[in-house]
């Protein structure tokens, strides 16, 4: 009986360079954590004082982020632990879950403040401006430093990338609040409060629905956007000593692992070492697909089915 060879290849290299980001990512997010969590506290105060719904929700969408930074260490935390036989993977998809859990808070959160700013817009309240002023100016800077902070990580891991649409969508609040109450202050034009709570909630569900959509599409093991699947197979058919490739399946684990697995023939009198070698080495070199499982068949060999197992 022909042997079906399996490749696991590894890259070892790269993950020594992979923990020393993950490291610095996780003490950036502490650090984003610890200064959201004490400007929440000011704004939740500044919006009592000051009457504007506008801070309020700002605080609300900053509250939204601590718990959503909260969520993210521990999920960087919790897919560091190793694996095990009941859980061959790890906890890797943990990152995952956590931006899935992410993505519905910011729907969430902004639906809670259109409802708020619609009763607003039918009933306008007083809002002390200048003070409402001084206090978004200091939460823009706040998520402004948040955002430069996790600025190298979005492109590595979606929970960072979770974390950081939080604070881009505060952000874009905080600037919004500050031209409310400039409003308020020059023309006494309470409408604006309200105005630019809706514009904080159209903002924050934008941002979460490209975070929902490549969250699940993980979840569902879809093929990762930037890879072609058909490409890939096309490459690998392409190789000396291949005659066919099925079962071709390309998967993310979580953030930056993809992988793959197929079936691929090989022609008579060809090597099985040599052409998994060079499946290996062309996902790697050309798709920077390390993570492989691949099935080496002679060209004559025909899948058992049910009946005969």
């Amino acid at each position: 009986m022909a042997a079906h060879p399996h490749a696991h290849a590894a890259a070892g290299s790269r993950g020594a360079h992979a923990h020393a980001r993950r490291t610095l990512r996780e003490r950036r997010l502490a650090l984003v954590l610890a200064m959201a969590a004490a400007y929440m506290l000011a704004e939740i105060a500044g919006g009592l004082w000051t009457g504007s719904l506008a801070l309020l929700a700002d605080a609300g969408h900053m509250g939204a982020d601590v718990a959503s930074l909260a969520l993210s260490l521990f999920a960087a935390w919790l897919a560091r632990r190793p694996a095990h036989p009941g859980r061959t993977y790890g906890y890797l998809r943990a990152e995952i879950l956590a931006a899935l859990v992410n993505g519905a808070a910011l729907v969430a959160v902004s639906l809670g403040i259109a409802l708020e700013a619609w009763g607003r817009l039918r009933v306008p309240a007083p809002v002390d401006a200048l003070p409402m002023l001084g206090i978004a100016a200091g939460g823009l800077g706040v998520n402004l430093a948040g955002l430069w902070l996790l600025r190298d990580g979005r492109d590595d891991s979606l929970n960072v990338r979770g974390a950081w649409l939080h604070l881009l969508s505060d952000a874009l609040g905080s600037a919004a609040a500050i031209a409310a109450g400039a409003l308020v202050l020059a023309f006494g034009w309470l409408a604006a409060d309200p105005l630019a709570s809706l514009l904080i909630a159209a903002l924050v569900v934008r941002s979460a629905w490209s975070l929902l959509r490549e969250t699940v599409a993980v979840l569902m093991e879809g093929a990762p956007a930037h890879i072609d699947v058909d490409r890939v197979r096309e490459a690998i058919r392409g190789l000396p000593g291949v005659t066919s490739v099925h079962d071709l399946h390309v998967w993310t684990i979580t953030s930056g692992l993809v992988a793959l697995s197929c079936h691929v023939r090989a022609a008579d009198g060809a090597s099985p070492t040599d052409v998994l070698r060079a499946v290996q080495c062309h996902l790697r070199e050309h798709f920077a697909i390390a993570h492989t499982t691949i099935q080496i068949e002679p060209d004559d060999f025909e899948e058992p089915d049910a009946e005969i197992c």
